[in-house]
C-alpha cells in the first residue's frame, strides 16, 4: 500500500468565495473515499483541481509521489487519472459500444482519427468486456439517448474505467437516479472498482449511500475538511451534522 493522491495546503478562491482554503488530504492505494459537504463547500473544485480544469492559486498536488500541480486535464489523463461526472459526458449520437470504442482510441492515442477503422476485433473484444463488468452488454446497440438514468451514469463510469485509471474520481454517481436503482448502480460500481484495484474517491449528496460504500469520509465546509474518518463516526459528529443536515 502506498499513497496515491496527496494534495498539500490546496487553495482556489473565487472572488471572495473560498472554494479550496488549504486542503491537505492523503489518499491511499484502494482506497474507496467518500466526499461530503453542503452545496458550494468546494467538494467538485476539489476535484477540479486534481484532474487540471482548475488551477490552484496555492499549494500542491501529488500523484503516485510526482507534483501534478497545473497539469492539463490532457496530460493528468494518460498519467492515470479518470475523471466521471455529475452530468454523463456522452456521446449522445453513438450507440453504447461505439462510445466505448471511442474511449479506447482516446486511452489509445488515436481520439484525432475516425473511431470506425478501429473496430478490430481485439478493440471489439475488449469493449464488449468492460461493458459486460458493468452489465450493459446488453444494450450494446442502444443509442445512449435511449438509456435509463441509471444505465447512463455506469456508461459514464464505465468509459472512464477504460482508460485504465489507477485513481478514478466520481462526481454524484447517484445523481438523477431514481431511489430503487441507486443501491444496484453503486453495488455494480464498487463491485467492478474494488475487483480491479482502483482507487476511487467520490463526491454524494446521498448519506445512505455514503455510509453504505465508503470506507472513508472526507466532510467538506467553506473550502475547508472539517472531518476525515469512517463514515459511522463521522456522520454521528455534531458539527458534521449541523454542516450537512443543520442540526446539532
Amino acid at each position: 500500500m502506498g499513497v496515491v493522491l496527496e494534495t498539500v495546503e490546496l487553495t482556489k478562491y473565487f472572488g471572495v468565495v473560498k472554494a479550496a482554503d488549504g486542503i491537505s488530504v492523503r489518499v491511499e492505494e484502494g482506497e474507496l473515499v467518500g466526499i461530503i459537504g453542503p452545496n458550494g463547500s468546494g467538494k467538485t473544485t476539489f476535484l477540479n483541481l486534481i484532474t487540471g480544469y482548475v488551477r490552484p492559486a496555492r499549494g500542491s498536488i501529488w500523484y503516485r509521489g510526482k507534483d501534478i500541480t497545473g497539469l492539463s486535464p490532457r496530460v493528468v489523463t494518460r498519467m492515470g487519472i479518470a475523471r466521471s461526472f455529475q452530468i454523463p459526458q456522452l456521446y449522445g449520437g453513438l450507440t453504447v459500444l461505439e462510445n466505448m470504442l471511442v474511449a479506447l482510441a482516446i486511452r489509445a492515442g488515436r481520439s484525432g482519427e475516425f473511431w470506425r477503422p478501429l473496430q478490430e476485433d481485439a478493440r471489439l473484444e475488449e469493449a464488449m468486456q468492460t461493458l459486460s463488468e458493468f452489465g450493459l452488454e446488453g444494450a450494446a446497440a442502444q443509442g445512449v439517448s435511449s438509456l435509463a438514468e441509471g444505465e447512463r451514469k455506469l456508461l459514464d463510469v464505465a468509459l472512464s474505467f477504460a482508460l485504465k485509471p489507477r485513481l478514478l474520481l466520481l462526481d454524484e454517481p447517484t445523481s438523477g437516479v431514481s431511489v430503487k436503482d441507486k443501491f444496484e448502480v453503486m453495488d455494480r460500481l464498487v463491485r467492478v472498482l474494488k475487483s480491479s484495484g482502483v482507487t476511487t474517491v467520490f463526491v454524494e449528496h446521498d448519506l445512505d449511500v455514503v455510509m453504505r460504500y465508503a470506507e472513508r469520509v472526507l466532510v467538506f465546509q467553506e473550502g475547508r475538511v472539517i472531518a476525515d474518518g469512517p463514515p459511522g463516526i463521522v456522520l454521528s459528529d455534531a458539527e458534521v451534522k449541523s454542516a450537512i443536515v443543520g442540526t446539532g
